[in-house]
């Protein structure tokens, strides 16, 4: 039973490892972005369903299946640390190239009412949340991923789909994160 559970602390230390080199190589090169006529002007996000759909005007352009903060059942989030995907409205508001996750657009959480309720509570409202593909590194694991919930409050896609959103969004499209 001890050398089992050596064995498996190994297994987990070196996990550990990999993920950290591998942030430090970041992401590669992004794509170029997408003509005019197939960039989304509205992503919704609808959590329970563990989908995402970029529109534009009306029109859906691309729907994806996703991953959501480990907590995304427990309604939205409130502060840091409680693993819960935010809900409501924001937008796109930077980009990062280099990220620990392969290519990610951050969402504008908290916005004023989220740190307003956060920070009632004596909490901190939290930030980082982002749409991603997945971490740098480990995309060999493509569609196995969406078998359950695993981000801190991101919304994670796999990382031929992250090439698909980041050409097709551009930054300060907004964003509606539904129940």
């Amino acid at each position: 039973m001890r050398n089992k559970l050596v064995v498996l602390a190994i297994v987990v230390a070196s996990c550990f490892a990999y993920t950290k080199l591998m942030a430090r190589v970041g992401s590669g090169s992004p794509p170029p972005d997408a003509p005019l006529e197939q960039r989304a002007d509205l992503i919704r996000v609808y959590k329970s369903e563990r989908r995402m759909v970029l529109l534009r005007g009306d029109a859906p352009l691309s729907t994806y299946r996703i991953s959501l903060g480990t907590a995304a059942n427990a309604g939205p989030k409130q502060r840091e640390g409680d693993e819960k995907t935010p809900e409501g409205r924001y937008e796109i508001d930077w980009r990062n190239p280099k990220s620990m996750a392969y290519l990610s657009l951050h969402i504008s959480y908290p916005n004023p009412e989220d740190r307003r309720n956060a920070e009632a509570g004596g909490f901190p409202a939290g930030g980082d949340i982002m749409i991603h593909g997945l971490p740098n590194g480990w995309g060999l694991f493509g569609n196995v991923h969406h078998l359950w919930d695993w981000t801190d409050g991101c919304v994670a896609v796999t990382n031929s789909e992250m090439r698909d959103i980041w050409a097709r969004v551009p930054t300060h499209t907004p964003i509606e994160i539904m129940p």
